[in-house]
């Protein structure tokens, strides 16, 4: 597969003002939005995760939102597929696509490829799931944090599932699984990307994430949650580690009163957003633009376009 013309990446942290400005500058282009965000494939989380709304994916058609159940395991190897393959099939009808998301892992399996580790050994998984059941919750992600520092990092300390694969990668290898990513070099480039990461001045961004929450708690998150769990979506779903659910599942259980919720989601929502500037830093083609000051998705386009030109090359 291969594309006529660069595709574009706008990439950003969480409430940077990605959402309008992509679906303003697409319908400019006439284009199409693959998502890349972690979150957003899940049905039925749509308050907590941000989704574009309804009659704004009606101006844009948006691709990778809302195709799996809570319950079902949806990976990066998943992502990579069927990302690759709605970019070929836009392209095939003579579409543009415009990728947009804030999942550092999933933009740069999109742009570089994937490391395809050993193969699964099941009685050491069973083996490594039984410490964890032993010693208690994060058992398993302190030995990751111990042995492999640099995978660890990448990995919500909640995510068992990709813990437990990088222990069994090191185990089987005795090496660390950063380091086999390292050497693999993620050379597997059919498309040519362009990534863009949006930014804004911490404080700015910081009152925007606060402002979102409190948003989102007027739009119904709490309810959104309840009627989750009450389908029998767990804490022990990727899905439900999600920001605002894994929150609201704490109150639910009497684990936290809601002012205190609140704010937590708003920490913790901040911290997110911290990491992914962290993760970004990393990618040496990330091409930083710095929209701080800019509310109006018209302005935040002029500021993306001053660099691309109009073949989607940056200037």
């Amino acid at each position: 597969m291969s594309s006529p013309k660069p595709i574009l990446i706008i990439a950003g942290p969480t409430a940077v003002g990605k959402t309008d400005a992509s679906i303003l500058l697409a319908r400019e282009q006439d284009a199409e939005i693959v998502s890349a965000d972690s979150m957003q494939v899940y049905r039925g989380m749509d308050i907590g995760t941000a989704k574009p709304a309804p009659e704004q994916r009606k101006l844009v058609y948006h691709h990778l939102i809302d195709v799996a159940d809570p319950a079902q395991p949806y990976s990066v190897g998943d992502y990579y597929r069927d990302a690759r393959a709605a970019i070929d099939a836009i392209l095939k009808t003579g579409g543009t696509p415009i990728v947009v998301g804030g999942t550092g892992l999933y933009i740069r399996a999109l742009m570089k490829g994937l490391f395809h580790g050993p193969p699964a050994d099941l009685e050491l998984r069973e083996r490594l799931l039984s410490k964890e059941a032993e010693n208690g919750e994060g058992t398993l992600y302190a030995d990751l944090a111990r042995l492999d520092p640099e995978a660890a990092i990448k990995i919500h300390p909640n995510d068992l599932r990709r813990t437990v694969r990088a222990l069994e990668v090191f185990h089987i290898r005795d090496r660390k699984m950063s380091s086999l990513q390292q050497e693999h070099g993620f050379s597997d480039r059919p498309f040519a990307f362009r990534l863009l990461f949006l930014v804004r001045g911490r404080a700015e961004l910081y009152s925007r994430i606060d402002r979102r929450v409190d948003a989102m708690i007027a739009g119904g998150l709490e309810d959104e949650v309840k009627g989750l769990m009450l389908k029998g979506y767990g804490r022990e779903l990727v899905s439900m580690q999600a920001l605002g659910y894994q929150h609201f599942m704490g109150y639910f259980n009497n684990k936290t009163g809601r002012e205190e919720t609140v704010e937590l989601l708003k920490r913790d929502t901040r911290r997110f957003a911290k990491r992914q500037f962290t993760w970004f830093r990393r990618e040496p083609e990330a091409v930083w633009i710095d929209i701080s000051g800019l509310d109006d998705p018209n302005e935040i386009v002029s500021q993306i376009k001053k660099n691309i030109d109009i073949s989607g090359n940056l200037v």
